[in-house]
């Protein structure tokens, strides 16, 4: 029997991090063998795609290059990590997929949508998650999150605006697709984020 793909969204400071923990225990709590990944990551060559793609040290890149840069990084996750955990019946749950590129390179960076599905369907080859949870707040509140954690990398010093575009097109997503994706209050105390995000896994995976 196959696994399950969940994923979490939002833009910085909506406290995904926190909160992929509060999804792999209540899913453990119902008996399921869960593996916890990322992107852009979640392999070693992945992770160095990370380091680069979040390094302020480095020149500005192209748009298209940091697109490609993110789907290679996919196409090796895909293969070496969620493919085989979904195939031996494990539930896979990551902190950013497919949704994030559409947000950030496209809505963020103004890349053509039509260029991220072209890479999409070569590399993902028609895998989708089974359910999406974005953590949404207002903008202002999750930079002043971020911003508080320090010295942020590459798309943490990006300005308010890039955020908003961002935000933007993730609700845009949840909106076309409600049957995938759950929206959750990420304003809220972390307690009560991790409260509401239980209620909304346990109710999609009945």
């Amino acid at each position: 029997m196959s696994g399950r793909f969940i994923t979490l969204e939002g833009i910085e400071g909506v406290g995904k991090t926190t909160q992929v923990g509060a999804v792999a225990e209540t899913l453990r709590a119902a008996g399921h063998a869960v593996v916890v990944t990322r992107e852009p990551g979640g392999t070693a060559l992945g992770e160095r795609v990370r380091a680069v793609l979040l390094d302020r040290a480095l020149p500005a890149m192209a748009s298209m290059t940091e697109l490609l840069l993110v789907f290679a990084a996919r196409a090796e996750h895909l293969d070496k990590v969620i493919r085989p955990a979904l195939a031996a019946g494990q539930w896979v749950v990551c902190d950013r997929f497919t949704d994030a590129t559409y947000a950030y390179q496209g809505g963020g960076r103004g890349l053509s949508k039509a260029h991220i599905e072209r890479l999409e369907i070569l590399v993902q080859d028609g895998l989708q998650p089974d359910l999406t949870l974005l953590l949404d707040a207002p903008v202002e509140v999750a930079l002043g999150r971020a911003r508080a954690r320090g010295e942020g990398d590459r798309f943490e010093t990006e300005r308010a605006e890039f955020f908003a575009r961002i935000r933007d097109t993730y609700l845009a997503r949840a909106a076309a697709d409600p049957g995938r994706f759950r929206i959750i209050d990420a304003s809220p105390a972390p307690e009560m984020v991790s409260a509401a995000l239980r209620r909304a896994l346990l109710q999609a995976c009945e």
